[in-house]
């Protein structure tokens, strides 16, 4: 399958691609496929009937709209367009090319945006669009005779920006409006579905349906917060402004910057291609959760690997929750004998709190599973069952080995959006910069991070982000009142380690590997309780709690003095036009 080509976070388009190829779509994040080419165009051209059966199969929505090619009418825009506006996102849209997908988004934006900011977008996906330039241009002066109320909303300024709807955003967002409901917040986020990410290594384990962690974006984002469906191109920190990918531009008097990470599929040689086929999976995408969970229950003799990269991603423990959870089920089924299982890990250690890692320990051994350090996996090859690694000896030497598989479960180095890591509030290693206590950027006092993009060495877990919400909202609204920012956030993260079907190891610490357990109980003991957490009351406790304000055991410690000097806060005064 060819790369596909991004006109906007909400839409790719893509040439003809195969039903083979629908995992692969899948893996790559996108939710729909839309087909804008007719049936039998082409000689050895797919049905839209296969092709729609094999994006179900792979978990994807499918719509057939087909256009003629060089016959665009303007009920193929208009239907373009309300299509877009009902299905969700990441789309991908296909036809021969990809022309005309590009040219359909093409003309139904022309309404909104001039055409020098549509052909620059399509240009930069590779496609010359200068031959619609009359009828983007008609389209466009057609449409400034209408007011558009939607618009115009969302071009105000706010007390609070915030980038991202995901746990960070809406947690902060909800812990803002509680403390006050009169600030005026508008959240950027482009997807229309909302996910409870650390659910997804119990769908891949049986355990959870996908349908228990994903609800409308629409439902978690609290009101009255304004929800601004554009995804951010950069920043524009002297100005206190933030530039969306249509241009627009939205003003701030603070800003919480919170879009999650990305993960780096293309950093590990030919993984895309092969995710969701081949015996290739990963529970960090939740379209391949349920496959993962096909192939343990499957597999009944053979060698199956799970993989760890570098350090830092999303929940370290996920990859070896997936190990211990696939291994448990082979042993209840009898077949851990026939099945060779393996954790090659890009670290030196197997947890990096020590005092879990005899605990953990216990079921490595149980599980007869082969322990590989400093294996960094860096390319697959899915048909022919074979994945290589790059391999770090202790005087830093390395060397290149290759392994047999019947199962991978892989997972990718992780890095912050673009956006982010090429902007100036970025540190050296991509992350957005943050003092470590208040969450507060070190140059600009008004702009502040929290969840998984921000640079606070802590785990990036959706546990940390409870602790973290209430630490940005205080020292937002200190901001906003020109007070000093004295909340501190201690680095707490909580990482459920189920290690079998039953019991899980409830890892809580801060920074520096302090352990700061919830509940008087030797925490590094795998208990029910912790699993019935992890497994029966933690989807409620995000949906119902988190992302609704309920801090719950999350008071943050306020210091009687700031505990670093004070940045400049560069505060909008909306009604002067200056900053303060």
């Amino acid at each position: 399958m060819e790369a596909s080509k991004q006109l906007t976070p909400f839409l790719s388009v893509i040439g003809q691609i195969q039903p083979t190829d629908m995992a692969s779509v899948a893996a790559s994040g996108f939710l729909t496929v839309i087909n804008n080419r007719p049936d039998g165009e082409g000689e050895g051209q797919p049905s839209s009937a296969e092709m729609a059966a094999a994006a179900q199969a792979s978990g994807l929505q499918y719509h057939y709209l087909p256009v003629i090619a060089g016959q665009i009418s303007d009920a193929n825009v208009s239907d373009f367009a309300q299509l877009l506006s009902q299905v969700k996102g990441p789309v991908l849209a296909f036809c021969r090319t990809g022309t005309r997908s590009s040219s359909l988004w093409a003309l139904s934006e022309a309404s909104r945006l001039d055409a020098t900011a549509i052909l620059a977008a399509a240009q930069s996906a590779g496609y010359d669009l200068t031959g619609l330039v009359p009828r983007i241009q008609q389209r466009w002066t057609e449409q400034q005779c209408v007011p558009d109320a939607a618009h115009s909303a969302q071009s105000n300024r706010y007390d609070v920006l915030v980038i991202g709807g995901g746990a960070a955003g809406c947690a902060v967002t909800a812990s803002l409006l509680k403390r006050d409901a009169s600030l005026r917040i508008g959240v950027v986020e482009p997807s229309e579905q909302h996910y409870y990410q650390p659910g997804w290594t119990m769908v891949g384990a049986g355990v959870f349906t996908r349908s228990q962690t994903e609800r409308p974006m629409a439902q978690c984002i609290p009101e009255p917060a304004q929800w601004i469906r554009a995804a951010v191109t950069g920043f524009l920190p002297e100005q206190n402004t933030v530039v969306l990918e249509d241009g627009r531009q939205l003003a701030y008097r603070t800003l919480i910057v919170c879009p999650g990470l990305k993960l780096h599929w293309d950093a590990i040689k030919g993984l895309r291609e092969t995710l969701g086929k081949n015996g290739v999976t990963s529970n960090y995408v939740l379209e391949l959760a349920p496959y993962t969970w096909q192939l343990v229950q499957n597999l009944r003799k053979g060698r199956a690997i799970f993989t760890q990269p570098p350090m830092p991603i999303k929940c370290a423990g996920a990859p070896q929750k997936a190990l211990y959870m696939s291994a448990d089920w082979w042993l209840k089924e009898g077949v851990l004998a026939a099945v060779e299982t393996e954790f090659c890990t890009a670290g030196n250690v197997l947890f990096g709190v020590a005092d879990f890692v005899p605990p953990l320990m216990q079921y490595i051994d149980k599980y007869q599973t082969q322990l590989n350090f400093q294996h960094n996996l860096v390319e697959v090859d899915g048909e022919a069952g074979k994945a290589w690694f790059v391999v770090t000896d202790a005087e830093g030497n390395q060397q290149r080995i290759e392994k047999s598989f019947d199962f991978l479960h892989a997972v990718p180095p992780q890095r912050a959006p673009r956006f982010v890591r090429e902007s100036v509030l970025a540190d050296k290693d991509g992350w957005l910069e943050v003092h470590h206590d208040t969450l507060c950027h070190p140059r600009f006092g008004n702009i502040f991070a929290l969840g998984d993009v921000c640079s606070a060495p802590n785990a990036k877990t959706a546990a940390a982000v409870r602790k973290q919400a209430p630490v940005v909202a205080e020292n937002i609204l200190a901001v906003l009142a020109k007070r000093e920012v004295r909340a501190v956030y201690d680095g707490y993260g909580a990482c459920p380690l189920v290690v079998e079907r039953g019991k899980a190891v409830l890892a809580e610490f801060g920074y520096g590997g302090k352990l700061l357990p919830t509940f008087p109980l030797d925490p590094l003991v795998p208990r029910r309780l912790a699993w019935q957490l992890k497994a029966r009351w933690m989807p409620s406790i995000y949906f119902d709690m988190l992302l609704k304000g309920r801090e719950w055991l999350a008071k943050p410690s306020v210091l009687d003095h700031a505990p670093h000097r004070p940045t400049a806060v560069q505060a909008c005064d909306f009604q002067s036009g200056t900053k303060e």
